[in-house]
């Protein structure tokens, strides 16, 4: 059972940027397929793209001191071809991927739900990134709309990594103290949770929880019903269910 929703409106709602509200596997994955194509490497984009990803995520969790993401991103990028036994500069070629956000679609029920919670709550972004590359994503032409500008929270700006107790609690403080994050992948829903923070966990394909870490107290299928979710915190302090 998860913990509950403190029945407290939330100043702020952040949302994670690249599970939640970008469909990144389909974005990367695109531009790492057409380089082996082009390159007439025998790997899938898809399967390039999961080897990066999950050393990008290592490295961020791993590394005691702040790099920049796209040097994260370049390290990955790396050690996925040399396992892959594939000749390449990877420096250059993260310079593609991450160039290349601009083109990675937003998830269909993004900014009809966005523009909802953004009728009752500030709304805002708390992701691993760069704010150049942040810069470039299809949510940055959201901000000043439905995304608060003054609450757009990058690992860049709060010098820390996800899952790590320290980025959340940095933008909880930035929040004023009053904070609910919005997740898919399971290590953002689990350290959001073990920094204390409240978290309403937004299913998308490809990502589940983590067995064996805490559960968030909403679980839902849309953007539009965090709204839902918050809304009965609000009146009765609870919620356990899926919408």
């Amino acid at each position: 059972m998860g913990r509950s929703i403190r029945a407290v409106a939330p100043r702020v709602v952040t949302v994670d940027l690249f599970s939640a509200l970008i469909d990144s596997r389909t974005g990367g994955s695109a531009v790492l397929g057409a380089l082996a194509a082009e390159r007439g490497w025998d790997v899938d984009g898809g399967a390039l793209y999961d080897r990066w990803d999950a050393r990008n995520k290592a490295s961020q969790r791993d590394l005691r001191t702040w790099v920049p993401f796209a040097e994260h991103s370049r390290r990955a990028l790396a050690a996925a071809y040399a396992e892959l036994g594939l000749t390449a500069d990877a420096g250059a070629d993260t310079g593609l991927l991450l160039g290349s956000v601009g083109d990675w679609p937003l998830w269909p029920d993004v900014e009809a739900g966005l523009a909802a919670v953004a009728v009752r709550y500030r709304v805002g972004i708390l992701s691993n990134v760069d704010d150049d590359v942040f810069a470039r994503t299809r949510v940055a032409a959201l901000v000043g709309g439905t995304v608060d500008a003054d609450a757009v929270w990058t690992s860049e700006r709060l010098r820390a990594y996800k899952p790590a107790p320290e980025l959340y609690r940095r933008a909880r403080e930035r929040a004023g103290g009053a904070l609910t994050h919005v997740a898919t992948s399971a290590r953002d829903v689990r350290g959001a949770l073990e920094a204390g923070l409240d978290v309403v966990r937004l299913r998308r394909p490809g990502h589940h929880l983590d067995p064996a870490g805490p559960r968030p107290a909403a679980d839902v299928g849309a953007l539009h019903h965090v709204v839902t979710v918050l809304d009965r915190a609000g009146d009765c302090g609870d919620n356990r269910g899926k919408t």
